[in-house]
């Protein structure tokens, strides 16, 4: 058996429920350490007891992914605690108003756009930038960005929601734009789509479970040193940009 350092560390956005619950609980099946970040302290404190009693070493990671302050404090957490960072999971997002036409393009609050665009797409650079230091002291480091297929413009799937579907194409953009600057290091980033998981995010509509959803994030998360970078998958292979 190794030392204590030779423990990897994961960092979950957005870990406290639904999928990010579910990957939380995933890597740490596989032995990780897992950081629990989420905004709401009950919520996280009762996600990592609920890790802990199924046997998981977890911690939990105050975050606030739209607060500069929120994540910076986040990154000390994770040092303090871990020392490093070996795989960072972007998945804390919002849907944004969805009800009575609040994402029809030509009506849309730009204030809407805005919101999405601050959790969706600024708060993973935000989180991604806090943690690269961590990450960089890593043998593996691995980003891997909770993405959706309907941000896909060659897909263009589900609703018609002017916020979110573009919040996720400027994801996957920033995305490979990442994969790019991390060309020829050890640093491997990567956009994930879950598939359509029941969660309440879309009021348990979804036909697939949290568990599904986290696979992909999960084979991701764990690529070997040659594997994929810049790309956008589910579980059956790459997804059209």
């Amino acid at each position: 058996m190794g030392g204590v350092n030779d423990t990897k560390t994961a960092l979950v956005t957005g870990a406290n429920k639904g999928i990010g619950f579910a990957i939380a609980q995933g890597l740490g099946a596989l032995g990780f350490r897992v950081a629990v970040g989420a905004r709401d302290d009950v919520r996280r404190k009762e996600a990592v007891e609920k890790l802990q009693a199924a046997g998981i070493d977890a911690f939990g990671v105050g975050l606030d992914v739209t607060s500069n302050e929120s994540v910076a404090a986040a990154a000390q957490t994770v040092e303090q605690t871990a020392g490093r960072l070996d795989v960072l999971v972007n998945n804390a997002g919002i849907a944004g108003p969805i009800d009575d036409g609040a994402q029809d393009p030509t009506t849309l609050d730009l204030d809407v756009l805005r919101t999405v665009l601050d959790t969706n797409v600024f708060g993973v650079v935000r989180v991604t930038n806090a943690m690269l230091p961590l990450l960089r002291r890593a043998d593996s480091p691995r980003i891997v960005n909770m993405s959706s297929n309907m941000g896909s413009l060659t897909l263009q799937t589900g609703p018609i929601l002017a916020a979110y579907a573009p919040s996720k194409s400027m994801l996957n953009s920033i995305t490979a734009v990442y994969a790019r600057q991390f060309d020829g290091t050890n640093v491997i980033v990567n956009a994930a789509c879950p598939g359509y998981v029941a969660t309440d995010f879309n009021n348990y509509n979804g036909f697939r479970t949290p568990e599904e959803g986290a696979g992909i994030a999960i084979r991701l998360a764990t690529l070997p040193d040659d594997g994929p970078r810049g790309g956008f998958f589910d579980d059956a292979g790459p997804v059209s940009w």
